[in-house]
């Protein structure tokens, strides 16, 4: 396999060779907004996989006398200035607005809920496996405390959000993963053997790329049977995104294969007996691993809002899987966008998703050549 490697001299004088790797992590970590987007990321992923933790209350039990509640806020200082810690935070109590005549919700100060810390609460299990009943904050007792607000049917927001994001990242980067490994096959396979098995590989990609990608989403989406298992659903909107979204990777990683094949390093693995099959996975795969990692960051984005538009359009996931794009469709009213703004917080979130991950292309990116000035 073609290495390259650099020698770094410090101030002190002391000079250290380091390799490729090592360059391109040195020249990532001086990114400011890869790091940033990193951050973001991580901080999504653990919020996934650990979503029960940090919901004080269960995000799929009904609660009709909790209906749009609005966010509420936490308090350190109440109103007769005192200072609580841990924080407290008022009930609700519903008015009717007198112009409109539309009920609403306001704080009642005569109720005060302290706000306490790793306290048990409903039951879950972590990663599916491990029971465990523990949550970073609740309400004391009998209170509430919903930092986001609820849903028409009373349902903590910032839970079902929490809930959501496993699915909706989970999807992204199960497609993404697909795509990435037909797309880097498919390609590298097509710029290494050439001739006629090039000329059908790009006739076929070329055939996929003629076809417009969101209605093609949305017939594909559309024609699966409601009454499908969720997790069947689930794994075939994942490779429906992925088979339409393999076919650019192809092309980038044909065309450097193209450039490689007749490089000293492949010759030289000819000429020592290698077959065609271990070149192709031994040496050119993982010299077009830093193409294939700034593709497959951002292919996630891509997928996150293909889901959320579907699913906000009502043929995508449906309930009783979460996703950002179901929380999203209660949302289509001007009535509720107007009365209920809070419900439309979940668009934040697949906005921090898909910053987060196009900052870390673009890093990841740059830092690929780390023999480049800029």
């Amino acid at each position: 396999m073609k290495t390259d490697s650099m020698t770094i001299l410090y101030d002190n004088g002391e000079s250290v060779r380091e390799g490729y790797w090592q360059l391109v992590w040195r020249k990532f970590r001086r990114s400011g907004i890869a790091i940033f987007g990193s951050l973001v990321i991580i901080s999504l992923a653990v919020l996934a996989i650990f979503s029960d933790f940090f919901t004080p209350s269960d995000p799929i039990k009904l609660n009709m006398r909790h209906t749009y509640f609005p966010p509420q806020t936490v308090y350190f200082i109440d109103s007769a200035k005192q200072f609580h810690f841990p924080p407290i935070t008022y009930g609700m109590k519903q008015t009717v607005d007198p112009r409109t005549m539309i009920p609403k919700w306001g704080e009642d100060t005569s109720q005060v809920f302290r706000i306490d810390f790793l306290v048990k609460g409903y039951s879950y299990k972590i990663l599916g496996l491990i029971p465990a009943d523990l949550h970073l904050y609740a309400a004391e007792g009998e209170g509430y405390f919903y930092m986001m607000g609820t849903d028409k049917f009373g349902r903590d927001l910032w839970g079902r959000i929490c809930m959501g994001s496993r699915v909706t990242l989970s999807m992204a980067l199960f497609g993404t993963i697909i795509s990435i490994f037909l797309g880097s096959t498919l390609g590298i396979v097509s710029g290494y053997f050439g001739g006629w098995a090039d000329n059908l590989l790009q006739r076929f990609i070329e055939f996929v790329q003629s076809f417009p990608q969101l209605p093609l989403w949305m017939a594909l989406a559309a024609v699966i049977p409601r009454g499908w298992d969720q997790l069947a659903v689930f794994a075939i909107m994942s490779f429906i995104f992925a088979m339409m979204s393999w076919t650019l990777l192809a092309r980038e990683v044909r065309g450097k294969v193209l450039s490689m094949r007749e490089t000293d390093f492949v010759l030289a693995a000819k000429e020592m007996g290698a077959s065609d099959w271990r070149i192709i996975f031994r040496h050119l795969f993982p010299n077009n691993l830093s193409q294939i990692i700034v593709e497959l960051t951002l292919t996630v984005p891509t997928i996150v809002l293909a889901e959320s538009f579907l699913s906000f359009l009502g043929i995508g996931i449906q309930e009783p899987l979460v996703s950002w794009g179901t929380l999203m469709r209660e949302a289509q009213t001007i009535q509720t966008l107007g009365f209920h703004a809070w419900i439309c917080l979940p668009v934040f979130f697949i906005l921090f998703a898909v910053l987060g991950f196009n900052f870390v292309g673009d890093g990841i990116r740059d830092a690929a050549d780390p023999y480049s000035r800029h």
